[in-house]
């Protein structure tokens, strides 16, 4: 069972509230995750509300975002430390919403499909089985079809919870619904439910 208290912030936003089972996040300006690749910098500054885990497990949540600028994110985040990360959901890309994610290990990279539009929320779903990744998205609640299998090193401690960022502005409006962590499921990798 998650408890609020166990949560934490990196990179706090100046306004935020939690109520029930709902986050709800105003992003501050200019604030990403990324490390290096093609554009040559490093940020991080985006804002996350995570919880330590250990071993395997599944977190799943449900996300509405007004998306409007260029790069405007919100999805979940993976994260060992500063260069070692796993960031994914929906991000406005080119004047419309792409699914996608970032994996870093010390270098950044970026990989992204097309989101329906019109869509007003998301669901995101990350397993962690070993040193696997399994990373699923759904705009239903029912299907759940595969976004990334990705491998991830070994660490002694790890965070995962829910990110958001807005790397050309600020003030993207982001609500958290349904946040859960349990034991991992373990389903084929086929099974899109």
């Amino acid at each position: 069972m998650i408890k609020a208290t166990d949560f934490y912030w990196i990179n706090e936003p100046q306004n935020w509230s939690r109520e029930g089972g709902a986050l709800s996040v105003t992003t501050d300006e200019k604030t990403d995750f990324w490390n290096k690749t093609w554009y040559g910098f490093e940020r991080f500054s985006g804002h996350f509300f995570g919880i330590d885990v250990t071993g395997d497990f599944t977190f799943q949540v449900k996300v509405r975002a007004g998306f409007s600028a260029l790069y405007d994110q919100a999805g979940v985040m993976f994260l060992a430390d500063q260069n070692h990360w796993l960031k994914a959901g929906v991000e406005l890309n080119d004047g419309a919403p792409a699914i996608g994610s970032v994996l870093t290990i010390n270098h950044s990279d970026w990989a992204t499909g097309i989101f329906p539009d019109g869509v007003e929320a998301f669901s995101m779903r990350l397993t962690r089985k070993g040193e696997n990744l399994r990373l699923q998205y759904s705009t239903d609640g029912k299907n759940w079809p595969l976004l990334r299998l990705a491998h991830f090193p070994t660490f002694k401690k790890y965070a995962v919870g829910v990110m958001c960022c807005t790397p050309e502005r600020g003030g993207l409006s982001v609500q958290f619904e349904d946040l859960w962590l349990t034991a991992a499921i373990d389903k084929d990798l086929h099974d899109l439910s």
